[in-house]
C-alpha cells in the first residue's frame, strides 16, 4: 500500500490525501497497519531529500528513469532502517520481497544491497547531513530566505522533519475536553493532542463535541470578531473547519464552494456537530448575494506551503509556477470578496502560504489599486498574546516554528480589512 501511495504522489503527481481516499485496498487493512502504511509515506516524503543523497552514495551509477519504482521500493527501505525503526532484517526482507511481487525481480540483489550498506553505514552518514535543508526543495529554501531571513527559514524547515501532534477546535467547555482528552489547552484556544488513536473512536467524536483544526487555522475566523446574529459568508469553504467557528458562534452562514464534493463533506461534517448553515456550489469569484453582508471570510486556495509538516506532498508536488498561477486566482476572489461585503463590514483574507504573493503580496496589490477597503491591524490579545504572530503591517502571520516546544503550528497568512 506505501508503494501505491508513494508512486501516486512522487510518480503521477497527485496529492497523498486524495491518493489514499482512491485507493480500494486501505479500507480492508487493519487500523494499525492502514497507520503503519500512512506514516511509511509520510516519512519518506519529510526525508526524501535525505534518503535520496543516502541512496546515490551508494550506487555506482544512476539509476535510469525508466525505473524510478526501485527507487520508490529503496526509499521505503531506507525509511524504515533509519527513521522509521524498524528492524533492519524486517525492513530489508520486506523491501526485497515487494521488489520481487512488483515485477522488479531482476533488481532485488541490488535493493539488497544498498539496504544492508545503509544497515551498517545509515546512520553515521544521517548524522553528517544538513536535514533541514536536504530535505527542502531549492525554490522554496530560497523563497523563504528572501522573505523570512535564513536563520528563520531554518527553524522552518526543522519543524517540517517532526510528526506534528493533533489539533481540536471544541464547541464549547475546552477545559472539560482538555480533561476528558488528556489533552493540552494552549493559549489560543486549541486542544492539542500529543498521542492517540483513530481520530473516530476519540471520547466526543460521535457526539459532535470537537472537530479537528490546526491552532493556526481556527485563527482568521476569530479575526471577524463578535458575529452572533450576524451574516457571514465563508468563501471556499470546504472542508468547513472555519464555518463551524462561525455558526458555533451564533453566526448565519454562507458556505459557498465550487467543488460539490468537497461541500458535501462540509455538510457531513457540519451535521456531525449539529450544526446548520446555507451552502452553495459556486465559483466564489462569480457568485454575488443576494445583498452585501456582513463580514466574509476568504480562505483563498494557495499552494499550501504553511502545511507542509502536516501535508509533506507538498514540498514536492508545488513549484514557482503554481505560486503565480494561484496568486491570479487570489486577486480575483479577493476582489470579488469585497463586493460581497456591506460598508463598514469586515472582510478576511486568509491563505496556508507561506509564500509572500499569496499572502501580504495579494493585500499590497489591492490597497495599491484603491479597492474601497483599510487595513484594521490585528491585534496580540486576538491571537492569544502571541505578539510574534503580528507583523510590522498588523497581519497574522504564523510559521511552522511558532509554538515550537509546544509541537508548531501550521504556516498562515490572514489580514483583516473594514469596507468604506
Amino acid at each position: 500500500m506505501a508503494f501505491d501511495l508513494l508512486g501516486a504522489v512522487l510518480g503521477r503527481k497527485r496529492p497523498l490525501d486524495e491518493a489514499v481516499d482512491a485507493h480500494p485496498a486501505l479500507p480492508a487493512l487493519a487500523d494499525r497497519d492502514r497507520a503503519f502504511a500512512r506514516q511509511m509515506v509520510l516519512t519518506t516524503l519529510r526525508r526524501l531529500g535525505q534518503i535520496d543523497v543516502l541512496i546515490d552514495h551508494c550506487l555506482e551509477r544512476p539509476l535510469p528513469a525508466k525505473v524510478r519504482a526501485v527507487r520508490d521500493l529503496l526509499r521505503l527501505g531506507v525509511c524504515q532502517l533509519l527513521f522509521l525503526g524498524t528492524p533492519p532484517h524486517a525492513a530489508v526482507a520486506t523491501t526485497v520481497e515487494l521488489a520481487q511481487r512488483t515485477g522488479h525481480g531482476p533488481h532485488k540483489k541490488l535493493v539488497n544491497a544498498i539496504l544492508r550498506r545503509l544497515e551498517r553505514e545509515g546512520r553515521a552518514l544521517v548524522e553528517a547531513q544538513d536535514a533541514a535543508r536536504l530535505n527542502t526543495p531549492d525554490w522554496l529554501w530560497s523563497a523563504w530566505c528572501a522573505a523570512y531571513g535564513e536563520t528563520t527559514c531554518r527553524r522552518v524547515a526543522e519543524a517540517h522533519l517532526t510528526k506534528p501532534p493533533l489539533d481540536l477546535t471544541v464547541k464549547n467547555d475546552p477545559d472539560l475536553w482538555a480533561t476528558r482528552l488528556d489533552a493540552t489547552l494552549l493559549v489560543t484556544g486549541t486542544l492539542r493532542l500529543y498521542a492517540r488513536g483513530p481520530v473516530s473512536a476519540m471520547p466526543g467524536y460521535a457526539r459532535g463535541a470537537w472537530w479537528v483544526q490546526d491552532a493556526a487555522a481556527a485563527l482568521p475566523a476569530r479575526l471577524l470578531g463578535e458575529v452572533k446574529g450576524r451574516r457571514v459568508i465563508d468563501l471556499c469553504a470546504a472542508p468547513g473547519g472555519k464555518t463551524a467557528q462561525l455558526l458555533n458562534a451564533g453566526a448565519r452562514v454562507t458556505a459557498v464552494d465550487r467543488s460539490p464534493e468537497r461541500l458535501k463533506r462540509l455538510e457531513a461534517n457540519l451535521e456531525r456537530l449539529g450544526l446548520e448553515g446555507e451552502t452553495v456550489v459556486a465559483d466564489a469569484a462569480e457568485w454575488r448575494p443576494s445583498e452585501p453582508a456582513d463580514a466574509v471570510l476568504l480562505d483563498a486556495p494557495c499552494t499550501a506551503t504553511g502545511a507542509i509538516r502536516r501535508h509533506p506532498d507538498v514540498a514536492w508536488l508545488k513549484s514557482p509556477d503554481d505560486v503565480a498561477a494561484l496568486a491570479a486566482v487570489q486577486r480575483r476572489l479577493l476582489a470579488a470578496a469585497v463586493e460581497m461585503v456591506r460598508p463598514g463590514g469586515l472582510l478576511v483574507y486568509a491563505s496556508c502560504s507561506l509564500q509572500p504573493e499569496e499572502g501580504p503580496g495579494q493585500v499590497a496589490a489591492l490597497l495599491g489599486a484603491g479597492a474601497p477597503v483599510v487595513r484594521e491591524p490585528v491585534r496580540a490579545d486576538e491571537v492569544g498574546g502571541l505578539s510574534e504572530l503580528l507583523t510590522d503591517d498588523g497581519d497574522l502571520r504564523s510559521l511552522p516554528s511558532h509554538l515550537a516546544e509546544e509541537g508548531g503550528m501550521d504556516g498562515f497568512f490572514a489580514a483583516r480589512l473594514r469596507r468604506l
